[in-house]
């Protein structure tokens, strides 16, 4: 009998360091941020507009800023923040930015 793994989602990008503001931090768990992360790097952009989605997944070839938005459990939206030198990956609140 074979058992069959389902493989992890190929990262799209490298996540360069990872950084949170202390608003994001103080009211998002760590689970939350984990699960946005997974989505940002497999191109899943979560709320943001058609326009956006589109300017990602161009980012994607040409190596310009990427930007996912979220929620929370209890519906605080968040945004997650690729620079374009990749070198960087910020979770914050849209109000810190």
């Amino acid at each position: 009998m074979s058992v069959s793994a389902t493989a992890p989602p190929k990262a799209k990008f490298p996540l360069g360091n990872l950084v949170s503001t202390p608003g994001a931090l103080e009211v998002l768990t760590h689970p939350e941020i984990m699960s946005a992360l997974s989505r940002h790097i497999t191109g899943d952009w979560g709320e943001v507009d058609a326009e956006d989605k589109r300017a990602n997944d161009q980012s994607l070839i040409d190596g310009s800023r990427l930007l996912s938005a979220y929620r929370s459990q209890d519906g605080t939206k968040f945004w997650i923040i690729t620079e374009a030198d990749r070198s960087v990956t910020t979770v914050l609140l849209p109000e810190e930015y």
